[in-house]
């Protein structure tokens, strides 16, 4: 500014028009604001608090110029303003203080003309002199009303007001922009009073609630939205204007003018202040979210059914069990989907059938096998009759549980009235094109209805769980059907032996815990051997499953087929070896034994192994020869003394081959307790072997016991529920062949020792009451002694066996074995050993460690065998 304007009785100055304007909206706000607080600009009134106007926020000050022309009163505002305290400011020339150099002269004559009683107003540019530290800087420029007055002596002065102009002009800007924005913003904006009355309102509000912005003016909370929403809201102002502090993301709900729909708004709350510092109010900005909360909660729903998918997919499944599958679905959606579930699987998918009655129809029975509820533990009766869990019961034609089992499509049952269920989703469980059961889905009244996406969700949840219901029937049968060839594997009933009380356990894998599980190798079997001697074998073929038990099933056959050949057991163990190698080889037992003397490269699952001990016990000397490979070892408890494990050397599993087996022949006093055992009965994954056999070893403190007995107390004092593999238990106990009962002879090799064993055998018979079978024995012996004296070698033993049947056996030293053959009509001998076989129920021979062994075999009178006639077997040789 190149000069001061100045005026006397009117302004000469271009910027009076801008200043009246100013003046004008000064005194229109100060008069509004009293307004507003019920006072009136003329009934004003001087108070000692902050007044809250707009000299709150302008910068005035005030002082005085004596007649002098030099400051002789210097006001607090001026020091704030200035930078320059009243004892160093009163006496300053402010021309010679605040004015530049080049503009004092004019300056002086201005001041001149008010010290001479004129007023002035102007706008003067100032700068700061050296070590003041004013508010508006070094320089500035003010906005400057000087009054002349008189001194008490009735001298000449003036009272100057100065306005900080850069200040004003600050305060026009940010008036402009506060109003821009409140007038401008896409956003509800309200002023609310500190009686939490509306006192101003965008465009944007009023769009939204209806009418002008003035309209709203006065207003509560309560006119807005419901009682419970707007008390909410209205305590949350409270503390907002109490506290200061502010609110972020405050979601309020409520209705707009003319809509039934639920709005959602998010507001954020502060509160305002004056210059001064004094809370005058409190600014509400609100944002619509209601599209927002609808597609987040569309998230959330999508989510929360991912989050139900990903759980029924981590929790159904786990077991093969029907039963425990539909409970593991009914875990998953109560309480997180519905409030009650059931499932019902058909009757004759859960027997076996593989098309259950009336399935096209939905009228086959079904079986309830899941309930869960999460209000309360009634039956559920959401389609109907309740029905209790594991209940057999079918839906009627025209039921909409029996038109979605028809159709395999969900159905909508909505709920009784009066009743606890809202509605019900019927879901027919498909699994491979086929319907297998009906899950329900029940939400109670209060819950939020089944939607599109429900509806969707449950149809996905009951197909999962149907595949793993259909895989857990699938599985169950084919175990079924491998248990049942397992089974049939094993000695039918109780076996019975000669000179041997027997009992005998089978458990197969998890039949103690209810769990399903693949069938395992374990066997054991009892066999009859000429002589009245017995075959006990015990063995477990490694890996489980159908492999292990038809792989079981050869090799029992093959021993059975064995121990008719009446072979030592280490040799019947050496052909098993060499059977079992031959199990994983394509050309069977030559191709094996080829491949066995070259590098092995064969796949680990061709691999056939198991281990067996194999016995044989003879009920005439109590002696009993064992065999083992790789077996856990016998257990024989003698009568009054504590159980040991037998020595019998290990040998390598079956399969193995390239050793071979050790024999252990072993007398067994009477009455003593003989056990041949499975790891399964010893060993756990919780229970190491050493500590199982000792604990197998404790329980058989008792062997006195009945046989059943003791095999019922092994098998509930050990381990046997942990289901990890079979458990196989054969239990003997001697009771050889008394003395009475055995006849034994030994004839000179010459013709007289025909006659004479036939005179041995049938005082023998006659002592035993055995007359019905004197003439046959007479007949089969003498054809027996004839062919030892006319094929066999050294001297000749007669011995008759009485038991269950009766045995007589011939022996030589002679290796040759006799064959039977047929004679021709023209023949004249070569019948023998047809009239043997012809008048006997069984006859053969076996080596012994000094020849051989021809033996028949005569059941005895009254049995359920009928005897031969001696006349018709003689005429039906010719």
């Amino acid at each position: 500014m190149s000069e001061i304007p100045a005026k006397a009785t009117e302004s000469e100055d271009p910027s009076e028009g801008a200043r009246a304007m100013a003046a004008d909206g000064l005194a229109s706000a100060v008069g509004g604001a009293l307004a507003a607080d019920g006072v009136q600009p003329g009934d004003a009134m001087w108070q000692s608090s902050p007044p809250g106007s707009i000299y709150d926020y302008i910068k005035v000050a005030s002082f005085s110029i004596g007649p002098d022309g030099l400051v002789d009163q210097w006001s607090l505002r001026a020091e704030h303003l200035f930078g320059i305290p009243a004892e160093r400011a009163v006496g300053m020339d402010p021309i010679e203080t605040f004015i530049d150099p080049r503009l004092r002269e004019r300056g002086m004559r201005k001041m001149a003309e008010i010290l001479d009683g004129r007023e002035w107003t102007g706008v003067v540019p100032f700068r700061m002199p050296k070590g003041a530290e004013a508010e508006c800087g070094n320089e500035g420029l003010a906005e400057v009303y000087v009054m002349p007055t008189r001194t008490e002596e009735g001298e000449k002065a003036a009272v100057c007001i100065v306005v900080d102009v850069r200040t004003l002009r600050s305060i026009e800007t940010d008036l402009a922009a506060s109003q821009a924005i409140f007038s401008q913003s896409p956003f509800g904006f309200l002023l609310i009073d500190p009686d939490l009355r509306v006192r101003r309102a965008n465009h944007r509000f009023a769009s939204i609630f209806g009418g002008s912005p003035d309209d709203h003016r006065g207003k509560g909370v309560h006119d807005y939205l419901q009682r419970g929403e707007a008390e909410r809201v209205a305590a949350t102002l409270r503390r907002v204007l109490e506290t200061g502090n502010s609110i972020t993301d405050m979601h309020v709900t409520g209705f707009v003018p003319g809509s039934d729909e639920r709005r959602h708004w998010s507001v954020n709350l502060y509160r305002v202040h004056s210059g001064s510092g004094r809370p005058i109010g409190i600014a509400w900005l609100g944002t619509d979210i209601t599209s927002r909360r609808a597609a987040a909660r569309e998230a959330a729903a999508a989510r929360r059914n991912l989050a139900l998918l990903n759980e029924a997919g981590a929790r159904i499944g786990n077991s093969l069990d029907l039963e425990t599958t539909a409970r593991q679905l009914l875990d998953v959606v109560v309480p997180g989907f519905c409030d009650l579930a059931t499932v019902d699987l058909y009757q004759g998918l859960l027997v076996g059938d593989e098309t259950p009655p009336g399935l096209a129809d939905g009228s086959a029975e079904l079986r309830r096998v899941a309930f869960a509820s999460a209000v309360s533990d009634a039956p559920f009766a959401g389609t109907g009759v309740p029905v209790a869990v594991g209940a057999v019961h079918h839906y009627p034609f025209n039921s909409p549980c029996a038109d979605a089992l028809r159709t395999a499509r969900p159905q909508t049952v909505p709920g009784e009235d009066g009743g606890l269920v809202q509605s019900t989703l019927a879901v027919p469980m498909v699994a491979h094109d086929t319907v297998v059961g009906l899950v329900q889905f029940a939400r109670t009244k209060g819950s939020e209805p089944f939607g599109d996406r429900d509806r969707d969700l449950a149809v996905e949840l009951a197909a999962r769980a149907a595949v793993c219901i259909d895989n857990a029937r699938l599985y169950r049968r084919e175990h079924q059907r491998a248990l049942i060839l397992q089974r049939s594997l094993l000695p039918p009933g109780d076996p019975e032996a000669s000179g041997l009380d027997i009992a005998c356990r089978y458990l197969p894998g998890n039949a103690n815990t209810g769990r399903p599980s693949e069938v395992g190798g374990d066997w054991f079997d009892v066999i009859e051997l000429p002589g009245h001697r017995t075959a006990l074998v015990v063995g477990d073929v490694m890996g489980r499953g159908l492999r292990a038990a038809v792989a079981m099933g050869e090799l029992r056959t093959a021993v059975r087929t064995l121990a008719q050949l009446d072979l030592e057991p280490a040799e019947v163990l050496s052909q098993l070896d060499e059977i079992a190698r031959g199990l994983g080889a394509p050309g069977g037992v030559q191709q094996a034994t080829r491949a066995a003397r070259r590098p092995r490269e064969a796949d680990l699952s061709e691999v056939y192994l198991a281990t067996c001990v194999y016995a044989v016990y003879d009920s005439v000397t109590r002696r009993c020869t064992f065999a083992n490979a790789g077996h856990l070892p016998p257990v024989l408890v003698e009568p009054g003394e504590s159980a040991l494990m037998l020595d019998v050397p290990p040998g390598l599993p079956l399969g193995v081959g390239g050793e071979p087996f050790e024999e252990v022949e072993v007398e067994l006093p009477e009455g003593a307790l003989l056990a041949l055992y499975t790891d399964g009965l010893v060993e756990s994954r919780d229970h190491p072997l050493d500590e199982g056999l000792q604990a197998f070893v404790r329980t058989l403190s008792d062997p006195t016991q009945p046989l059943e007995d003791v095999c019922d107390h092994v098998l509930n004092t050990l381990d046997t529920h942990h289901g990890e593999d079979d458990i196989a238990l054969l239990m003997a106990r001697v009771q050889g062949l008394p003395t009475e009962s055995v006849g034994d002879w030994t004839l000179p090799r010459e013709p007289r020792s025909v006659g004479r064993a036939r005179e041995y055998a049938r005082a023998q018979l006659l002592s035993w009451d055995l007359e019905p079978l004197v003439d046959t024995t007479e007949l089969l012996v003498s054809e027996l002694v004839t062919n030892a004296l006319r094929y066999g070698e050294g001297e000749i033993r007669l011995r008759l066996l009485l038991d269950r049947t009766l045995v007589c056996e011939v022996w030589d030293s002679g290796l040759v074995q006799p064959r039977r053959r047929r004679a021709r009509d023209t023949d004249e001998g070569g019948r023998g050993l047809q009239l043997v076989g012809l008048l006997s129920a069984a006859w053969g021979s076996r080596r012994t460690p000094r020849g051989k062994t021809v033996w028949f075999e005569l059941p005895l009178p009254g049995g359920e065998t009928r005897l031969t006639d001696p006349a018709e077997a003689l005429l039906s040789l010719f």
